[in-house]
């Protein structure tokens, strides 16, 4: 599907308010990078209590991460940020040994650069791929 801001935004917004959530100690939304009208809608229809940023480590991977820790910080918008993840971090080959494909220390410098925690690292798993391909996603097996 392709959708206009606008169209993108009514349907989140039905998603969030039709839902039957039930209660919940937790809501995950992963949302593409950026500052786009989907963002701009759920932090407008939640009441966020705080927001992760998660980002692979390339440069125009790290530009969009820092729109997003921008946009949350706006005090428009004023969503605390919990800190940010970095995914696809690396890369084991069997050998032991940590790969960094993408870069290395790029998400940690923009974390320790605007004050916000390192979560985490993720790295590259060949598994969630095949489970994601085959339709049997590593959380579901």
């Amino acid at each position: 599907l392709v959708w206009r801001g606008p169209m993108a935004s009514n349907a989140l917004k039905q998603l969030i308010h039709m839902g039957l959530w039930g209660e919940l100690d937790f809501l995950l939304i992963d949302m593409p990078p950026g500052t786009s009208d989907v963002h701009l809608t759920v932090t407008q229809e939640l009441s966020l209590s705080g927001a992760v940023v998660v980002s692979t480590p390339q440069r125009v991977a790290l530009a969009d991460a820092q729109k997003a820790l921008s946009m949350f910080s706006n005090h428009a918008i004023a969503v605390p940020v919990l800190g940010m993840v970095e995914n696809m971090a690396w890369f084991d080959a069997g050998d032991g040994q940590k790969h960094y494909l993408f870069g290395q220390g790029g998400t940690a410098a923009l974390a320790k650069e605007l004050g916000v925690p390192l979560l985490g690292e993720i790295p590259i798993e060949q598994s969630l791929r095949e489970g994601g391909d085959t339709g049997c996603p590593l959380a579901a097996g």
